[in-house]
């Protein structure tokens, strides 16, 4: 059977499903409690409209931004995905080749299974990394000064996780649940895959959280990722803990997981270069508002004092469009390229970025502007007050 060639985030989405076991699936593609965080932020990206125009000479349309003091051919990097080496074989080092070839940042997870020097040795130019405050200082210490000392020189530090949300697909598929039952559970899972056994957790060894290796165990132990996980997180980071991370990384400082514009002033205060504006993808708290909604709060607070990214929902170029009209200076993807990664590896990632670039181009042609620094809250079309309406219709 021929099967239709992936375009979409839907169709990448669909093919990760059917290549994956069950439980990894579902780890990459779930949120925290009912999920209706994580429903929100792609939705609440829909509801922003663009302002049309015609008759402008777009034949020049430029899509470069720098992002990080880097140059980079659209304002969109990958984001960190922890695990993301079990979607496809060594699957951190197809996507870092993706997003080179395509001229745009990659991101490696503090819980990715390729280390800092696996993709090092890969690399052409500098790959940002993320960073987990965890526990034992010491190893936090360490993982910053190797990632300084392969080439890293952005750093991205999660801050919105003190403790991991309830993930609801995660337990019913049996992951850290102790008993012969969820044991069984993801034994039949994996047997359903038997592509995927072969060609990633057998040839894609090792099967390590390479970063963090020897601190953890075998990333291939569900079970005991999960409960690292939960032992490992720190629920005491303060803004003291930002400031001990600044006073170590003489690169650039992002911070990743603000969702509040008092935060952002804080993010300025401490000395940080950026920040995310995220949700951790609905992976936290669920009731917490969209991205896209926090995003203007958050841009009209800093003022261009800092420079702002943002994740969670973004599924193509019209939503990157979208949130550099609402104030970001880009943007980080996360399901999108693990999605597009495990449905056809390092090839599947740079046709989903080539559609996203093609798809920005296209939005700045019908806005009327062709560059990336001409779109702003102008190119929006915002809905007259329906109070206004009643008053003319009077």
């Amino acid at each position: 059977m021929i099967r239709s060639i992936p375009t979409t985030l839907d169709d990448y989405r669909r093919e990760a499903e059917r290549r994956l076991p069950r439980f990894l699936y579902d780890y990459y593609a779930g949120g925290s409690g009912r999920e209706q965080t994580m429903a929100a932020n792609v939705s609440d990206w829909d509801r922003v409209t663009l302002r049309q125009r015609v008759l402008v000479d777009v034949e020049q349309i430029d899509t470069a931004a720098r992002m990080a003091g880097e140059n980079c051919s659209m304002p969109l990097a990958l984001a960190p995905i922890g695990l993301a080496g079990m979607a496809a074989r060594r699957g951190e080092l197809q996507a870092l080749a993706a997003a080179e070839a395509a001229g745009v940042p990659f991101t490696l997870s503090t819980v990715g299974i390729c280390s800092l020097d696996e993709l090092a040795a890969a690399a052409s130019k500098p790959f940002w990394f993320q960073l987990y405050m965890i526990r034992d200082r010491s190893i936090v210490a360490a993982v910053i000064e190797r990632a300084w000392a392969v080439g890293c020189r952005t750093l991205v530090l999660t801050v919105d996780l003190p403790m991991p949300g309830p993930r609801h697909r995660d337990t019913r598929n049996g992951l850290a649940v102790p008993g012969l039952r969820p044991s069984l559970l993801k034994v039949i899972q994996l047997s359903t895959r038997p592509s995927w056994i072969w060609n990633v957790a057998l040839r894609g060894k090792p099967m390590t959280l390479g970063t963090m290796n020897p601190h953890v165990a075998a990333a291939s132990d569900p079970d005991a990722f999960r409960k690292w996980i939960d032992a490992q997180f720190d629920p005491r980071i303060t803004w003291d803990d930002v400031a001990w991370v600044r006073d170590r990384w003489p690169g650039r400082l992002l911070l990743k997981g603000i969702l509040d514009a008092d935060d952002a002033e804080r993010c300025v205060a401490v000395g940080a270069d950026g920040m995310v504006v995220s949700n951790h993808g609905g992976r936290q708290l669920d009731g917490v508002a969209s991205t896209a909604r926090k995003l203007p709060e958050i841009a009209r607070a800093v003022g261009g004092r800092i420079e702002i990214l943002v994740d969670g929902g973004v599924s193509g170029g019209i939503d990157l469009y979208r949130a550099m009209a609402l104030g970001a200076s880009g943007v980080m993807v996360g399901r999108a390229w693990v999605f597009a990664l495990a449905a056809a590896g390092r090839a599947g990632v740079e046709r989903m970025l080539a559609g996203c670039r093609d798809e920005l181009r296209l939005a700045m042609a019908l806005t009327g502007v062709s560059r990336i620094d001409q779109i702003g809250p102008h190119c929006l079309d915002v809905a007259e007050p329906a109070e206004n309406n009643e008053t003319n219709r009077a």
